[in-house]
């Protein structure tokens, strides 16, 4: 399938899609948008590796949230390290840290995001990484490492500082729902300062659904809003956007290659 979008990061294993999750998918297959679901957990990693082996244009991350890291340790690591073998996977994530819920203890969360990241360079494949309120520690960890493996920030939401930071780890940016809202006019003015050449689109299904659904269950299909408002700010076709993501997904996340 020549896929026109990719939605680099979205969950369609979650019970939000359990009633139409073959609907969600074929409808996201008809707008030829492809998805990467990325795994919360060692479970959800297992249904992302399984969608994804049974369906075109679908590919999986295998990875621990930071809201999941108070129960990760060696047997999760073995447990990704197996999943990984897959031809599905193309990331290790979602992965990183957060302050805002703290739903795991901080430096269960510090210990999990620097063992994932070796794992993601001893097998040859991005990150996805996970910040929120804890942006010190994610870019400390990542710019103190004697080898960092190239990845993506998640839902960046960021000033135009930091994602010349994240630019300079040779990370790309993805951009997802909240580009579209109406509060987020700071947003879209650093975003329109941002190199194309950089970006992805995601959607974070089912949640940061974009408008004109904003309130509804996102799914991947919605990716296309997204790379609308995009075109929007960069005063350029919604073909050309979709043509420069899609290619930046696929040489991150080496897809030409699966």
């Amino acid at each position: 399938m020549k896929l026109n979008l990719i939605d680099t990061h979205a969950h369609v294993f979650m019970d939000h899609y359990d009633g139409d999750r073959e609907k969600v998918i074929a409808r996201a297959g008809d707008e030829k948008t492809g998805m990467i679901n990325m795994g919360l957990d060692i479970p959800s990693s297992k249904k992302s590796v399984e969608i994804a082996e049974n369906h075109e244009g679908v590919y999986a991350g295998v990875g621990f949230h930071p809201h999941e890291a108070k129960d990760f340790g060696a047997s999760a690591l073995r447990s990704l390290l197996d999943l990984s073998v897959s031809d599905s996977v193309v990331a290790v994530g979602e992965i990183g840290l957060d302050y805002y819920r703290d739903n795991s203890p901080r430096e269960q969360q510090r210990k999990a995001f620097r063992a994932q990241l070796d794992l993601a360079v001893e097998l040859g494949l991005p990150v996805s990484v996970h910040n929120r309120s804890s942006t010190e520690d994610t870019l400390g960890i990542l710019k103190n490492r004697d080898e960092l493996p190239s990845g993506v920030m998640h839902s960046f939401f960021g000033d135009y500082e930091l994602a010349g930071e994240i630019l300079d780890l040779g990370f790309y940016l993805g951009l997802s729902g909240p580009l579209t809202f109406d509060g987020e006019s700071d947003l879209r003015d650093t975003v329109g300062r941002l190199p194309l050449d950089r970006l992805l689109l995601e959607t974070d299904s089912p949640f940061l659904t974009p408008e004109p659904y904003r309130g509804k269950r996102n799914e991947p299909a919605f990716v296309s809003h997204i790379g609308e408002e995009l075109a929007s700010i960069k005063g350029i076709g919604v073909e050309e956007v979709g043509e420069k993501t899609t290619e930046n997904a696929r040489r991150l996340f080496s897809l030409d290659e699966r």
